[in-house]
């Protein structure tokens, strides 16, 4: 027998086909490889920004100490509270998935998609309240340039960490919530939310590393 998964492409015009299982070691080897590849990328990413705001704050320690005290330590903690809750239902999804229980892949993918909304609810409102401060990019007075070298990188690794918050709801809808909608995920073959879940694992750890290093250590 072939270790091929099957596939049935018996299936209305716009859906994707349906794959009856996943014994295919190679298939899901190599789903959960380039995932893995992927998230190794955009770790790399963050590390880069990571090490310039090392190195600014090495040139820069009066300027970075007395910005972080503008900082809302209160909705960082917030948000690090959100997300973790979040992180925690999108592996229960998994959980789920794997035992074929759609409706849970549905609320548990729905509650760390309401998470991540309240997320950005909140960093909007701490946007709002910088740029009411004048510390917003484009509000030019003397606010922001006083302290332009930690706001030009707090604004910059924080608006890249919300688009990955983004993304990863639009994943956690598109490739979870919507085909466990129509009955998709069994025990054998459960791999969106698998990969969803890591991806968004991925935002979370970030969030975990960006929230003492700007909130905390200054």
């Amino acid at each position: 027998m072939s270790n091929a998964a099957i596939v049935d492409h018996n299936v209305p015009p716009g859906e994707p086909p349906h794959i009856h299982h996943m014994d295919s070691v190679t298939a899901y080897g190599a789903a959960k490889l380039g995932m893995w590849l992927f998230l190794a990328t955009e770790i790399l990413l963050f590390a880069v920004m990571f090490c310039s705001f090392a190195v600014m704050r090495y040139y820069h320690l009066a300027e970075f100490h007395a910005a972080s005290h503008h900082l809302n330590v209160k909705a960082g903690a917030l948000n690090t509270v959100i997300l973790l809750f979040s992180s925690y239902t999108a592996a229960v999804a998994v959980t789920k998935a794997q035992k074929g229980d759609n409706k849970g892949v549905v609320r548990n993918f729905g509650i760390s998609l309401i998470c991540g909304l309240l997320f950005l609810v909140v960093k909007t409102a701490e946007y709002t309240d910088k740029a009411h401060h004048g510390m917003f990019p484009f509000v030019w007075n003397s606010n922001f340039y006083e302290y332009k070298n930690f706001l030009g990188l707090y604004f910059c690794m924080t608006a890249l960490h919300a688009l990955h918050v983004i993304i990863g709801m639009f994943v956690m809808y598109w490739y979870g919530i919507r085909p466990a909608m129509n009955n998709r995920f069994s025990g054998k073959y459960f791999t969106p939310v698998e990969l969803g879940a890591l991806y968004w694992h991925l935002v979370d750890l970030i969030w975990i590393y960006l929230f003492p290093l700007l909130y905390l250590v200054g």
